[in-house]
């Protein structure tokens, strides 16, 4: 992503944005831990640590505007789409604030329900 500004262009990786959002969507109630986006063992999804949260988000530039993905894992006992609907709200306020993003689409893949511990 770049960022024109009068003093030069800025230029964010999207790994960065990856981690933000990642970030943000931990703070959701409900939300145990993303999910890798690759791998599935024996059909349990691999809870991720923080320190690799952009694993369970993708980024895509497409023309008609940034969409993100997440891959979560749910809380036991929540109500899932309304889990879906705190993270989008939140990513989504998250990039616009932190990066001055104008995020599109952000997409949630429930990839498991787990107990929270």
């Amino acid at each position: 992503m770049h960022i024109a500004t009068e003093l030069g262009t800025i230029h964010v990786a999207d790994e960065v944005i990856a981690s933000l959002a990642g970030s943000a969507a931990l703070d959701c109630y409900g939300l145990v831990g993303m999910a890798s986006r690759k791998q599935l063992k024996d059909g349990i999804a691999e809870l991720l640590k923080r320190d690799n949260l952009s694993r369970g988000v993708e980024v895509r530039t497409e023309p008609d505007g940034v969409h993100i993905e997440l891959h979560i894992i749910v809380s036991y006992g929540t109500k899932i789409s309304e889990v879906a609907h705190n993270v989008q709200t939140k990513v989504k306020y998250v990039l616009n604030e932190v990066v001055g993003l104008n995020v599109d689409f952000v997409h949630i893949i429930v990839q498991d329900v787990r107990i929270a511990r």
